[in-house]
């Protein structure tokens, strides 16, 4: 099992390992979305890049970022990551819309 703190919300959620960070989020009412974006993400399917987190704290219990991840933040800092391309195996600290 793994515990995710929502640092901005102030609000944890619990995960089975494995599970996918957008839809952990989207469960518990957080949201990762700014502005248009709401309207205009692809759902999940890794192809907008509009979920971006910041990964505070448990870099290292996520899966490995994707090759796609690694084409849209490549500007971005090592602990950027999109919501829904992101596996957490363990407790995380994330920051929504970074």
């Amino acid at each position: 099992m793994a515990n995710i703190t929502f640092v901005n919300e102030g609000k944890e959620a619990i995960a089975m390992d494995g599970a996918n960070l957008r839809i952990k989020a989207l469960e518990n009412n957080i949201d990762v979305y700014k502005f248009v974006a709401k309207l205009t993400n692809c759902n999940g399917y890794g192809q907008c890049a509009t979920c971006v987190v910041e990964i505070v704290d448990g870099l290292e219990k996520l899966s490995p970022r994707t090759e796609f991840e690694e084409r849209k933040l490549k500007n971005k800092p090592a602990n950027y990551r999109l919501a829904c391309q992101t596996l957490v195996n363990g407790d995380v600290s994330v920051k929504t819309k970074p």
